[in-house]
């Protein structure tokens, strides 16, 4: 099996690629990912500690909005119980099925110099062109330099062999990746020890957001929803049912 630390690690790298842009999620997903990386971080929902809003402090992906936060927080109380490395195997999980998810893309100049991006992924090497992978199965292309080709080949080599590392062989992956040093790179590979202890680093934060002020009906304080718009970018708020009050009456 994975050893915890490089689990950990890898779980930190899928994170700030989903805060990057880089691996695209739909909006139901990124709710689904953000929630076990808030339940990894600060564990069950207590609604003493985790007063409204305080999913806001935390960023999960670009141009984050106030709904997106708000089916976090939903969500985060639905994974109670769960340890932080099984919310981060849990993460991991559903990060899998994303389309981006381990593709590493490489620009190149296809014919007539159109720009192309080479996406190395587990299984192998896809033809990305404005962000829609390509069905050409041959196909010629050029570096911008010669420095970037070798980077790319070398990248290829060691996405592969990353991937395709069978269970506790590391001493061999660092074997083959040690062979790369002829490519002028000073830097040495080098795998954790299997013992070597998960330290876990808290995820910086910024203000909460301030909450919005709540509308009121006939006297009456009114909940809302959120639901999801055909149009994208958009949502659809529905009023619920008025919050019913009891009066207590003295004798």
């Amino acid at each position: 099996s994975v050893p915890g630390y490089c689990r950990y690690q890898f779980f930190l790298q899928v994170k700030q690629d989903v805060l990057q842009g880089r691996i695209p999620c739909p909006l139901d997903i990124s709710a689904q990912l953000a929630a076990l990386a808030i339940q990894s971080e600060l564990g069950d929902y207590d609604p003493y500690k985790h007063v409204s809003g305080y999913v806001s402090e935390y960023r999960f992906v670009p141009d984050q909005k106030e709904e997106l936060e708000d089916a976090i927080e939903t969500i985060h109380k639905t994974v109670t119980g769960q340890v932080p490395s099984e919310a981060e195997a849990n993460y991991l999980g559903i990060a899998k099925t994303l389309d981006m998810y381990g593709v590493d893309l490489h620009p190149v100049f296809g014919e007539n110099q159109a720009e192309y991006f080479l996406g190395l992924t587990p299984i192998g090497v896809v033809l990305y062109k404005n962000k829609t992978q390509c069905t050409e199965t041959s196909f010629f292309f050029e570096a911008p330099n010669k420095t970037a080709c070798k980077h790319l080949w070398k990248c290829c080599v060691e996405h592969h062999t990353f991937f395709r590392m069978p269970e506790n062989d590391s001493n061999t992956l660092t074997r083959k990746l040690s062979k790369f040093g002829s490519l002028g790179s000073k830097h040495r590979y080098s795998l954790p020890r299997p013992d070597l202890q998960v330290v876990r680093t808290r995820s910086k934060t910024y203000p909460k957001r301030p909450p919005q002020t709540k509308g009121l009906n006939n006297g009456n304080r009114s909940n809302t929803k959120t639901e999801n718009s055909e149009k994208e970018g958009t949502a659809k708020i529905t009023a619920l049912s008025p919050v019913k009050r009891y009066q207590t009456w003295a004798r």
